[in-house]
């Protein structure tokens, strides 16, 4: 049985939607390229079981605790997906931040904009959330660049609790973060 699809928004080239269960061979996909590995890190999800428990415990929960999340970034055209971007909620940040990661042969096309864009303007007047946080390595700097085209100004370093890796925070709040 084909789980209905709830569509977040839509741009000139995208749709936005929530994760169901059957994006399970996507999920392995997009969680096992080079940069999610560098950037983001090993979830050990290897398998249509693990990936499963992925979006059970991540994306779908986020949307029935808080009403956002990651959504499936896909083209319009002919419903192939590209990536994920939404608005996550961290215990250790004082605000929703945006997260993105996207399929390596679709960078350098836009979509990441385009998708962050529409994200940020999506937490603003759908899920009234005017500040959004957003977290990154230094070395990221496709992800740096996204974030200060989408108007987010570098803030502070600051560390995860937990987590040995200093990541750099950018608001959209004029300094109102931690």
């Amino acid at each position: 049985m084909k789980t209905s699809i709830n569509t977040v928004q839509e741009t000139e080239r995208l749709r936005i939607r929530e994760f169901t269960s059957e994006d399970s061979e996507f999920i392995i996909k997009l969680l096992n390229t080079e940069g999610w590995l560098k950037y983001i890190g090993e979830r050990n999800v290897k398998t249509p079981e693990q990936a499963i428990r992925y979006l059970e415990s991540g994306p779908l929960k986020s949307y029935a605790d808080h009403g956002y999340g990651l959504w499936m970034v896909e083209m319009k055209s002919d419903s192939a997906p590209v990536g994920m971007c939404g608005i996550l909620k961290r215990n250790y940040l004082p605000n929703p931040d945006i997260g993105f990661a996207f399929l390596p042969e679709f960078n350098g096309s836009g979509y990441a904009f385009e998708a962050a864009q529409a994200t940020i303007n999506y937490a603003k007047d759908v899920l009234k959330k005017p500040v959004i946080d957003a977290i990154t390595l230094e070395d990221n700097t496709r992800s740096i660049n996204l974030l200060e085209k989408i108007g987010m100004k570098f803030i502070k370093t600051i560390r995860v609790p937990g987590d040995n890796d200093e990541l750099l925070l950018f608001s959209n709040g004029n300094g109102q973060s931690i």
